[in-house]
C-alpha cells in the first residue's frame, strides 16, 4: 500500500471549493429519472448525458472527482474520446462504483447486507488501468421505528463488508470511499436519525480500525442528521448544521481528510444550504464538501429531456448547481444567489 499515493489522491479530491459529481446511477436507477423526463433508458442516451456534464467546462470548475457506473468508465464519447479522458481534461479525478449493490439480508427482515467482494481485487485492479483513481462502497441503512430497525447485526455486517472493501481498495492502490448511509426514508424525528447515525458510524469506524485500513488515504461519505422524509416536524438548517457537525466531531477521527455528504432525499435547494450552515460553523478537523447525484443533475436532467438542442440550457442548469454547493462548501452561498439566478 503505497499510503502517501492514497492520500494525495484524497487531497486533490478535497480542493476547496469544488465537490463530487455522483454519475454512478445504475442502470436501473437511471431508467427511473430518465422516465420523469420521458427518455428512453439506451446505453446510446446514457452516454450522451454523461458526456454532455463532462464536456460543461463551467460547472466542472467545481468538480474534483467524479464517482462513474461501470458502463460509464469504460465507455466512449460520441466522437471516440473515452469519457474517463473528458474528466481528467477538466481536471477531474475519475473513480468508480464498485460494489454490486444492496441486496435483502438472509435472517434480517426489511434490511439489505451489500455485495461484491468477491473478485473485488480484480475488478479494481482493472478499473485503475483503465484511470479510475478511487472507489466507492454504499451500505444502506434503514429508520423504521416501528419494526425496530435498524438491528445491530444487520450495521455490523454491513461495517465489516465496508472495511474489507477499504482494505482491498487501498491494496490495489485506489482512495477508497466509505459510505454508509443512514436513509431518510420514514417518519422518524432528527433525535432518531441522530443515534442511528452515531451507532452507525462507531461500528463502522470499529471495522476500519480491525481491518488496518488507513484513515488518511480514505473519504467518508455520509448522510446528514436529518428528520425522516415523512415526519411532521422538519428540522431547520441550523439544527442539521449544528447537530451533523456535533455528531462527526465526535464520531470521525481527525485523520480523516474529509467528508464529502450525500445528498440522498433532499431538494437541490436543501443541499446546498446545510451543507452551507456546516460549513460556516467552522472549527473543523477535516475538509466538508459535497458529494451529490440527484441534488446536482435533476435540473439539468429535466432541461435537457433527451433533446440534443436542448443541451445548452441542461449545462447551464448544471453549472448553477455546481457554483452553488462549491459556495455552499466555502460557506460562502446566500438564498439571493439562487432568486437572481
Amino acid at each position: 500500500m503505497d499510503l502517501a499515493a492514497l492520500h494525495a489522491t484524497a487531497m486533490r479530491m478535497l480542493e476547496p471549493g469544488k465537490g463530487f459529481l455522483a454519475a454512478d446511477e445504475s442502470t436501473g436507477t437511471i431508467e427511473k429519472r430518465f422516465d420523469a423526463i420521458g427518455v428512453e433508458n439506451t446505453e446510446e442516451h446514457r452516454r450522451d448525458y454523461r458526456e454532455f456534464l463532462f464536456r460543461d467546462a463551467e460547472a466542472m470548475r467545481y468538480i474534483s472527482a467524479v464517482i462513474l457506473y461501470t458502463e460509464t468508465l469504460y465507455q466512449d464519447a460520441a466522437d471516440g474520446t473515452p469519457l474517463v479522458k473528458l474528466i481528467e481534461a477538466a481536471g477531474a479525478v475519475p473513480g468508480i462504483k464498485i460494489d454490486e449493490g444492496a441486496k435483502p439480508m438472509a435472517g434480517f427482515p426489511g434490511e439489505t447486507l451489500t455485495e461484491g467482494l468477491d473478485g473485488l481485487p480484480d475488478r479494481l485492479a482493472k478499473a485503475y488501468r483503465h484511470g479510475a483513481r478511487f472507489s466507492k462502497w454504499r451500505a444502506a441503512i434503514p429508520i423504521d421505528v416501528a419494526k425496530d430497525l435498524p438491528s445491530w447485526g444487520a450495521i455490523r455486517a454491513n461495517a465489516m463488508m465496508l472495511a474489507r472493501y477499504a482494505a482491498t481498495c487501498q491494496e490495489q492502490g485506489l482512495t477508497p470511499i466509505v459510505e454508509p448511509e443512514v436513509l431518510m426514508d420514514g417518519d422518524h424525528d432528527i433525535e432518531t436519525c441522530e443515534r442511528v447515525t452515531r451507532w452507525t458510524l462507531e461500528t463502522v469506524f470499529d471495522a476500519l480500525y480491525e481491518q488496518r485500513v488507513a484513515l488518511e488515504g480514505m473519504i467518508l461519505k455520509p448522510n446528514m442528521v436529518v428528520s425522516g422524509l415523512d415526519c411532521r416536524v422538519q428540522a431547520s438548517v441550523d439544527e442539521v448544521a449544528h447537530r451533523s457537525v456535533a455528531l462527526y466531531k465526535a464520531c470521525v477521527p481527525a485523520a480523516v481528510p474529509g467528508i464529502a455528504f450525500l445528498s440522498g432525499g433532499m431538494s437541490d435547494e436543501e443541499a446546498t444550504a446545510r451543507l452551507n450552515a456546516m460549513n460556516r460553523i467552522g472549527g473543523l478537523p477535516w475538509r466538508l464538501t459535497f458529494s451529490y447525484g440527484r441534488a446536482l443533475q435533476h435540473a439539468a436532467q429535466a432541461a435537457w429531456a433527451g433533446k440534443p438542442e436542448n443541451v445548452p440550457a441542461a449545462q447551464r442548469a448544471f453549472a448553477h448547481r455546481a457554483r452553488m454547493n462549491s459556495l455552499a462548501a466555502l460557506g460562502q452561498w446566500e438564498g439571493a444567489l439562487e432568486r437572481a439566478a
